[in-house]
């Protein structure tokens, strides 16, 4: 049997802790770190992250706009990145945020997921605004491979309250409509006493989240860290899932690079406030 993308995250939380650190290789930080803003910078920025956290995280996320910029260049770092992380045992999420219909979902799932793929990851981010069965490619690829899924739910950028807060006729938001939906695909696995591959996003800075209680699969948090959240919203947000629950800490970690044993230690010091759970 497949093992899901949910229990190999417990299984590297138990050893490595609920913390998703970013590569995030924006202009301004390549700068900070004394790189050249080019496909060479993009390469030394990945190679010092990949040094750092292939070994001390549960779960590594590239940010793909930020190789996608280089062109084909950026594209050739950020496979070498995926794959050399994958290779020391480090799961991944590339932070593709795809979304579309039919035919060009069914493409970026099989970029994403496919272990043919060049792009091949243990998980990517995806949007579920063109209606949450337009997603359906990219969860079936995820079964079938034992992939994750992050669904865009609640997300922590203010703009996102316009739209994800509004009610259906019942009183249920779209974002609680979205965790729903998700907490669907991962019942079976439920019922086998295993988490799901389908989680959802959720921002840890929200003063009104969705219900995650049925969800079965990883919750992703950002807005730890530089944005405010602290180990205490996740934890209250996460509520009986705090085991699935995920922060994504950029920003304070890459802060102490380029050093990779500063990088190695704010992961330690960041880490120790999400403990993981033994497995049983």
């Amino acid at each position: 049997m497949t093992q899901t993308f949910g229990d190999k995250l417990l299984d590297a939380a138990s050893t490595r802790g609920r913390l998703c650190v970013g590569i995030d290789p924006h202009e301004s930080l390549l700068r900070a770190w004394g790189l050249p803003v080019d496909a060479t910078g993009l390469a030394e920025f990945s190679r010092i992250c990949v040094e750092a956290f292939a070994d001390t995280v549960a779960l590594v996320k590239p940010q793909v706009a930020f190789y996608e910029r280089f062109g084909s260049r950026g594209f050739a770092v950020l496979e070498e990145t995926i794959g050399t992380l994958r290779e020391q045992g480090c799961l991944v999420v590339s932070d593709a945020k795809r979304g579309d219909i039919g035919s060009t979902m069914a493409g970026y799932a099989t970029a994403w997921l496919d272990p043919a793929s060049p792009l091949s990851s243990d998980a990517v981010t995806v949007s579920p605004y063109l209606g949450f069965g337009s997603l359906q490619p990219v969860f079936d690829l995820a079964e079938e491979h034992g992939r994750g899924v992050f669904v865009l739910a609640a997300t922590s950028n203010p703009e996102a309250r316009v739209l994800q807060d509004q009610t259906d006729a019942a009183g249920v938001s779209i974002s609680q409509q979205i965790v729903n939906e998700a907490a669907a695909l991962n019942a079976p696995h439920r019922a086998q006493h295993r988490a799901g591959n389908i989680g959802v996003v959720v921002g840890a800075t929200l003063t009104d989240p969705p219900v995650l209680s049925g969800l079965n699969g990883a919750i992703l948090m950002p807005g730890v860290g530089a944005q405010g959240g602290t180990a205490r919203d996740v934890d209250t947000i996460a509520g009986d899932m705090s085991h699935l629950a995920f922060p994504n800490v950029s920003r304070a970690v890459l802060a102490q690079g380029p050093d990779v044993e500063n990088l190695r230690a704010a992961v330690s010091e960041t880490a120790a406030a999400f403990p993981g759970f033994p497995r049983s």
